[in-house]
């Protein structure tokens, strides 16, 4: 079993990690949560893996922190949640919101994660409500509130500039906080933005 890897980033695209360790490049699939949070391509790192073995082939998913592997862990022992769609729903949203939505049954919330279904949502609450303390103390659910039209308009305006969908999302969510107005969050990715 794979446990980690220490080695110069190759290439970063979405989804996707090469790294090279010692001469050999491993792929990785990753969340943009991960994406985001890494050094930039050529660049030493380090990432916490997760070993999948299938009749197919065997996969790797990477993870730039503990917590989110965790996260993982307990997503894929939801029925109907494989790896892949755990890097997906972790891409979707970060994860101290996503912790949240599932503590509060936030079914809504979560449906807006692509690929996520509705029936796979409310499966997701009901199996991980109780699992997550670990991931959320109580006063984080009193996080601040963010105004998800203006985390989606920033957004929008991001990807007109060149930036991929889910980049842009990412850095625009990273980026608002309570009372942010669609400049401000533009503006703190930006120069935070680097390609």
């Amino acid at each position: 079993m794979i446990s980690f890897l220490k080695g110069i980033i190759e290439e970063k695209q979405e989804g996707l990690l090469v790294m090279d360790v010692g001469g050999v490049g491993y792929e990785l699939a990753v969340s943009n949560n991960t994406l985001v949070s890494l050094p930039h391509v050529g660049e030493a790192a380090k990432v916490l893996c997760y070993m999948a073995v299938r009749e197919d082939g065997v996969f790797l998913f990477g993870f730039s922190t503990q917590e989110e592997k965790e996260l993982f862990l307990k997503l894929i022992t939801v029925s109907g949640v494989g790896p892949k769609l755990a890097i997906t729903i972790l891409s979707g949203l970060k994860l101290s919101d996503l912790t949240i939505a599932i503590k509060r049954e936030d079914v809504k919330l979560l449906s807006t994660i692509k690929g996520l279904g509705k029936k796979t949502a409310e499966r997701l609450c009901l199996e991980l409500k109780d699992k997550l303390d670990l991931f959320a103390a109580p006063e984080t659910l009193d996080a601040e509130v963010i105004d998800e039209s203006a985390v989606q308009m920033a957004s929008d305006t991001l990807v007109a500039l060149g930036i991929s969908k889910n980049e842009a999302y990412m850095l625009a969510r990273a980026n608002a906080s309570e009372g942010a107005s669609v400049e401000d969050i533009i503006a703190k990715s930006l120069r935070g933005y680097r390609r």
